[in-house]
């Protein structure tokens, strides 16, 4: 592991080890926000719902599915509210699409902003997002869900709902790299979704699954030499 460094260098990569890292690519929802799988067995909970039924309907055909086709944009609200009522029953107990997005919007991590920021100031960045079409109304997804402030902090930002393509295809870190300009191999990749990880370390990429801040931090200090806490 490289030593922690102050972030006073220019943006050209940090050798490590053999290697030079160029950039660091991160998740929104889950990574620089609070997970919603909280908000989720709170829900299920308030309602008698069986437990992790949301995640069971999110992960059951996840290429495919409801979410999948909302968060590429192929659907509109009313027909993503149906047919998620559909999948969820099909699991054992029926949850409306529209009950659920309210959910999903977690609380900004400022500790986590500020690592961005370091990163930033020593690397390039990225945000690959899966997200939800600016027009669903009815929720607080979409540009609405996201604050300026922080996405303006990247070099790139991909949306799933704008391209039409989301994680975990592979085609979108491709886009990404391109983007960046950056070999996979010189990229370090964060998520809170295990599935959404494999693409990028098959890719070459260093990847970090997110289960907190702390843990995400630390991990990130370690693949970046960087000292990242405030």
């Amino acid at each position: 592991m490289l030593a922690l460094v102050d972030n006073d260098q220019c943006r050209d990569g940090l050798r490590y080890g053999e290697a030079m890292l160029e950039a660091v690519i991160f998740d929104f929802g889950g990574v620089l926000t609070s997970s919603p799988f909280e908000a989720f067995a709170r829900f299920e909970a308030e309602r008698g719902l069986p437990a992790d039924i949301i995640r069971r309907t999110n992960a059951a055909n996840h290429l495919d599915n409801a979410w999948a086709k909302f968060e590429r944009a192929e659907i509109d609200l009313d027909t993503f509210d149906e047919l998620f009522a559909k999948e969820s029953a099909a699991l054992g107990a029926a949850v409306r699409g529209r009950d659920v997005l309210p959910l999903i919007a977690g609380d900004l991590r400022p500790e986590m902003v500020e690592a961005l920021k370091r990163v930033a100031q020593v690397f390039k960045t990225g945000c690959i997002t899966n997200n939800l079409p600016s027009n669903a109304t009815g929720s607080i997804a979409g540009r609405t869900f996201y604050v300026a402030e922080v996405m303006a902090l990247f070099d790139h930002v991909i949306e799933s709902a704008k391209i039409g393509l989301r994680k975990p295809d592979p085609r979108i870190y491709q886009l990404m790299v391109e983007a960046l300009g950056v070999d996979p191999a010189a990229c370090v990749y964060l998520d809170d979704i295990g599935v959404n990880l494999k693409p990028a370390r098959a890719m070459g990429m260093t990847t970090i699954k997110v289960t907190g801040a702390a843990q995400a931090i630390t991990e990130l200090e370690a693949a970046t030499g960087l000292a990242l806490r405030g």
